[in-house]
């Protein structure tokens, strides 16, 4: 039992940190209980990750006959779970007034089950990732391997999903899935960041894609590739910051592009540790640290 001279002064202690919440500081929010759950965010993904790759992740025999079953209980309990956490941050935001586009609250059971009927678009292209994946890493013996152990598979799986919930203008729960994936990883994809098919991060450590990048078809990043923004004042959310990569492009480790105007033409191959601020045309070859436009480029 606590002596009544340190119980007095635990009760003390209380109270100022009570009345420090009287004190109006950013980070006071008392109304932070009505903000989406993180975990219960993070448990939806967990019941989408075996929808997507249901062969690999299935704990008992699957066949034609039992399959729509086994994908039914995760996406029953995926779908609860979301519309809660959407209505709960919609409802937020329409009470803080930060967010003029997102979609009115009761919004959350549409968005969800928009977001269910783009599971077969969303596996096609993660079927492309993998794809890309085996051909492009050597050391890579099984597509099985790959899904179970290649840690850019996890980061690009809640890209794929946190991407189509941005697209529905849902706030905060994109960035709860991206910086989940981020920790896990070492990769930080930001969720509106436009990606094309047949995306392949090799180790990914490191790796930073940033909200305005564009990224097209076949394209492969080694770990510590920055896509990045200049450092330049505030001009708004969609003000592009970050770079794009045109198809077939391939940037090697811990190079840094940065940029909104910056663009890497189709088929060119980014050095590693290069730094670029400007943009390269198609078929270029990049090595080193560039000292002018066009000094260490080639077409090729």
């Amino acid at each position: 039992m606590t002596p009544p001279k340190q119980y007095r002064a635990l009760e003390e202690a209380i109270d100022a940190v009570a009345a420090s919440y009287d004190r109006d500081q950013p980070i006071d929010n008392l109304e932070s209980a009505a903000l989406p759950n993180k975990q219960r965010c993070i448990d939806a993904l967990a019941e989408l990750q075996p929808v997507l790759y249901m062969g690999f992740y299935a704990t008992r025999a699957l066949n034609r006959d039992n399959l729509r079953h086994a994908i039914a209980e995760r996406m029953y309990r995926a779908h609860d779970l979301l519309v809660e956490q959407i209505e709960r941050a919609l409802t937020y935001q329409n009470w803080d007034g930060r967010c003029a586009e997102c979609p009115p609250p009761g919004s959350g059971e549409d968005i969800v089950l928009r977001l269910f009927a783009a599971i077969p678009e969303i596996r096609r292209v993660l079927n492309s990732d993998l794809e890309a994946a085996f051909e492009g890493d050597p050391a890579a013996e099984s597509i099985e391997e790959i899904v179970f152990s290649y840690p850019s598979i996890t980061a690009i799986t809640a890209y794929r999903v946190a991407h189509e919930l941005h697209r529905a203008k849902v706030p905060m729960i994109p960035r709860i899935l991206s910086e989940w994936a981020h920790g896990k990883t070492g990769i930080d994809i930001h969720p509106a960041a436009e990606i094309g098919e047949r995306f392949f991060v090799d180790h990914g450590t490191g790796v930073v894609v940033g909200a305005t990048a564009v990224i097209g078809n076949n394209v492969k990043l080694y770990q510590g590739v920055t896509l990045g923004a200049l450092s330049v004042p505030r001009r708004g959310e969609n003000f592009k910051r970050h770079p794009t990569l045109e198809d077939d492009v391939t940037v090697y480790a811990h190079a840094t592009i940065l940029g909104g105007d910056t663009v890497i033409g189709r088929g060119s191959v980014i050095g590693g540790n290069v730094w670029l601020v400007q943009s390269v045309p198609p078929g270029s070859k990049v090595f080193g640290r560039p000292r002018g436009k066009d000094e260490n480029a080639s077409n090729e």
